[in-house]
């Protein structure tokens, strides 16, 4: 009785093809998979005082977030203060929620 035999990968460029096929875009899925990691948090310190908050009309109340109202950051490139607009923020649970602001350290303003 013959024994049944597999072709070689040599003899069938389609089967070649295919686990080619394969493995790149295995490879290419587990490559988008990074943890990054945590962000550091560097306060702004500036010897400028940030101008007065602007006043904001804040949208009606949405379920399961807080709105972040607007604020003065440091733009250090630009070496001025740029306003960014408030905003809802999804709730997040066991986080306690601060306000971004300013406070004066001597002769410098921290963020």
């Amino acid at each position: 009785m013959p024994q049944a035999t597999m072709p070689s990968l040599q003899q069938n460029p389609m089967r070649v093809a295919l686990l080619t096929a394969l493995l790149l875009g295995s490879a290419i899925v587990l490559s988008a998979c990074v943890i990054a990691p945590p962000r550091v948090y560097e306060p702004a310190r500036v010897e400028v005082a940030p101008p007065a908050p602007r006043v904001e009309v804040v949208p009606p109340p949405r379920v399961g977030y807080v709105w972040v109202p607007g604020f003065w950051a440091w733009d250090a490139p630009a070496r001025r203060h740029v306003w960014v607009e408030g905003r809802w923020e999804a709730v997040r649970p066991q986080a306690h929620y601060v306000p971004p602001h300013w406070h004066a350290d001597g002769p410098f303003w921290v963020f």
